[in-house]
């Protein structure tokens, strides 16, 4: 039995993981894919001072609370810097780290150098703590590559993300080595291929190309979940 913490993206909640979690879980393998503070089910938290950092802390927490060690964690989209943070604040209890289509900002790097914007992109929706695409754009970028039928699921699950939540200092993260494996989704804009070598270069990681667009844990479930367990032998 390996144990697996899943860590969802902008925008999302444990809902994104649904599918992955489901087959992870019929395999016998203990599964956590926890909701961040003051997304979905949690939006009704959603205050000031919610960071990247502070969701690392949860992640962090989980791990001790639940006793995981030689834990496989994976992330996507901007879970990918909650998950580096997270790794480098509990170092002795990971045994890899997955980046599927997820940003990882090396020092000196933002989201903002990162995401690829469209040149007619509408601005987004803010209000007092959060920030993110309407449903119109969630549904033309985000979700863009999902049958009817799940985008319209996933859209009445989405909501605006902590506008402290896309940036951390990952600079002692990167200063160290660690096992992992990155994912690009062929099917997705953001982030692009270059970023995501970058991070495999840096972490001399395992390169897999996935036909699939950005949110393959939520639209090729077996896929993903058969990915995942393939870390469990390196």
């Amino acid at each position: 039995m390996a144990n697996f913490v899943l860590i969802h993206g902008s925008f999302q909640g444990s809902w994104i993981w649904q599918p992955t979690v489901k087959l992870l879980r019929e395999g016998g393998h203990n599964v956590h894919a926890p909701t961040m503070d003051g997304c979905a089910e949690r939006r009704h938290g959603l205050r000031a001072g919610i960071t990247a950092t502070t969701m690392a802390e949860e992640v962090v927490d989980l791990l001790f609370y639940e006793d995981l060690d030689e834990v496989i964690m994976a992330t996507t989209s901007s879970g990918g810097i909650v998950m580096s943070k997270a790794a480098e604040m509990a170092r002795d209890k990971i045994k890899r780290l997955v980046y599927i289509d997820a940003l990882a900002p090396q020092p000196g790097e933002t989201v903002g150098d990162i995401v690829i914007r469209g040149p007619n992109q509408e601005p987004n929706i803010e209000i007092e703590f959060a920030a993110g695409p309407n449903r119109e754009g969630m549904a033309a970028r985000l979700f863009a590559d999902l049958e009817p039928e799940l985008k319209e699921w996933a859209l009445d699950r989405a909501t605006l993300h902590p506008k402290g939540a896309s940036a951390a200092d990952l600079d002692k993260f990167w200063a160290q080595s660690w096992p992992a494996t990155v994912i690009y989704c062929t099917g997705s804009l953001n982030p692009s291929e270059t970023h995501q070598r970058a991070t495999a270069d840096k972490l001399r990681a395992h390169w897999h190309v996935m036909d699939a667009g950005h949110y393959p844990m939520l639209s090729h479930g077996a896929e993903m979940a058969r990915l995942l367990l393939q870390e469990i032998e390196r």
